[in-house]
């Protein structure tokens, strides 16, 4: 008997089991978007879901993780945690379209080695610090980046009269950030000129510029925007910026990208239209001075009037209605930005350009229209 009862038991218990696990199952699926959870079992925050938009707009606050060690890019002089920038003004656009405040922004510095693992832990929501969007980073990292906001190339800096090309370094000690593709890079051209070198390695440019100081490095290799971000701050008592040489040699392909957690579809549409949306003002004349005005008449241009949410004639029924872009924030949210941080040109122009420390051209990084590849999807 008692076996019986036992083996009754037992039957139930397993009955039970199987039903509370189709349960939990079934609880997984519903609401969730699937993919890209974290550690912890969530994706993209405190609430999971692949929701993460939503947070941030109850948070009242969207955090960025950030570079405060490249000048022109995000950097504070100061060395605090208020860095300034190219990259620093994008994480301010995202929060003006999501939260309507370009203010509402926490900035999260973050090294190389670490930014992938800190999206993933949620340690901050938008990934917007000079980083190459690559297929392995797309892929196995679980980050979906938007259109990139700069296009760059790698480059090497060493000491002016040193060097005048890569060719002649063979042998030599390279600073080089770790954590990042440069490494790769880096590996790849000296083994296609078949000349040796010697790592360096260190998390940022703080370190590096130690190391490059103390003579442990004969030339250092980054980003060339990154490069010149450095140079052009080089200590006066090391000899400024024209003792350093950046070399002519383009060594790679760097489209710098911001970037969500995959399950994060809703911030990623709504950030890559920011991105897009910049350049397109740009090429249509819509800048922080007139931005404004623009939105305030009923006769704007089509293209002008759907980028900045107003009222489009719709020619199947002869009325005009602003645009539905089906995004989860304010219809106008471009001209929020925009007014907020001017368009693509003035960003640049601000941080990067012939009137800034970098002193850099535009480049590839121009319009297309203007003979770069900067080229923004229609806002329809």
């Amino acid at each position: 008997m008692r076996r019986s009862v036992l083996g009754r038991s037992l039957f139930i218990a397993l009955v039970l089991a199987v039903a509370l696990f189709a349960a939990a199952c079934d609880r997984s699926d519903d609401g969730g978007n699937g993919g890209g959870n974290n550690e912890s079992g969530e994706a993209g925050g405190e609430t999971g879901g692949g929701n993460l938009l939503a947070e941030i707009q109850d948070r009242g606050e969207l955090r960025c993780g950030v570079n405060n060690t490249v000048p022109g890019f995000g950097f504070d002089a100061e060395g605090g945690q208020n860095p300034e920038g190219f990259d620093i003004d994008f994480c301010s656009a995202f929060a003006a379209a999501i939260l309507g405040d370009a203010e509402a922004i926490q900035l999260v510095p973050i090294d190389a080695d670490n930014r992938f693992i800190a999206l993933q832990n949620g340690d901050y929501d938008v990934l917007v610090r000079n980083t190459t969007w690559t297929t392995t980073r797309d892929g196995k990292e679980g980050v979906a980046f938007v259109h990139p906001n700069f296009y760059d190339g790698q480059a090497m800096m060493v000491r002016s009269g040193e060097f005048s090309s890569i060719e002649e370094m063979d042998g030599a000690n390279i600073c080089v950030t770790t954590g990042t593709t440069t490494e790769l890079n880096l590996a790849d051209y000296f083994g296609d000129l078949g000349i040796d070198f010697e790592p360096v390695g260190a998390e940022d440019n703080t370190q590096l510029q130690e190391a490059f100081i103390a003579g442990r490095c004969d030339g250092w290799t980054s980003d060339r925007s990154q490069l010149a971000g450095v140079r052009s701050a080089w200590p006066g008592n090391e000899g400024g910026p024209e003792s350093l040489t950046i070399l002519d040699e383009v060594m790679s392909k760097e489209p710098l990208a911001p970037g969500v957690l995959d399950s994060e579809i809703e911030l990623h549409d709504v950030i890559d239209a920011v991105v897009n949306g910049l350049i397109l003002a740009e090429e249509l004349e819509v800048n922080s001075n007139n931005v404004s005005d623009l939105a305030a008449r009923d006769d704007l241009p089509g293209p002008v009037a759907a980028l900045l949410g107003a009222p489009v004639l719709d020619p199947e029924t002869g009325e005009s209605a602003p645009p539905d872009f089906g995004y989860p924030v304010e219809n106008n949210f471009m001209a929020t930005v925009i007014e907020a941080v001017g368009n693509y040109g003035e960003i640049f122009d601000r941080h990067l350009g012939p009137d800034t420390e970098l002193g850099l051209e535009r480049g590839i990084n121009a319009l297309w229209t203007e003979g770069g590849i900067q080229y923004a999807f229609p806002f329809r």
